[in-house]
């Protein structure tokens, strides 16, 4: 019993191999989808449009990558394991990035504060600057 306590407080994290940055990236756009609390249509299509455009993916292949992101969200406990997948790409990927981010949160013409907040994180913890994120913010917010 003792063993299965410690390994609660012990379990780490297995980040995602540099060759997974799709499924990275499509779970941050699915849990960011979701993190106000509720997941609606226009962001659905918005992230299978989004990961088709970016990737050059069919929509049975966005299918299975978006199936397979929302496991690897339901798994994590917070975003290390996918931001490490990404800190490493050029600057301009992960500049596309936090735009494809800003996509999924203006895809219902709302900016909740949690969305907000989560893409300042991921902007951070991959290395896009604040005034970039904020420049992709504008753009992406005054064209919704």
């Amino acid at each position: 019993m003792f063993e299965a306590i410690t390994s609660l407080f012990t379990k780490t994290e297995v980040p995602l191999s540099s060759q997974e940055p799709k499924v990275a990236v499509a779970a941050l756009l699915v849990h960011l989808a979701a993190v106000d609390g509720q997941m609606g249509e226009a962001e659905r299509k918005v992230i299978k449009t989004t990961l088709m455009d970016q990737y050059g993916l069919d929509e049975a292949s966005v299918e299975r990558l978006i199936k397979e992101a929302a496991a690897r969200d339901a798994e994590a406990v917070d975003f290390y394991k996918f931001t490490s997948a990404l800190s490493s790409l050029e600057m301009n990927e992960r500049i596309d990035i936090i735009r494809m981010m800003w996509t999924v949160v203006f895809a219902d013409k709302e900016n909740h504060e949690m969305e907000d907040n989560m893409v300042w994180r991921v902007a951070e913890l991959i290395g896009v600057s604040s005034r970039d994120r904020t420049i992709l913010r504008k753009q992406i917010g005054s064209a919704s």
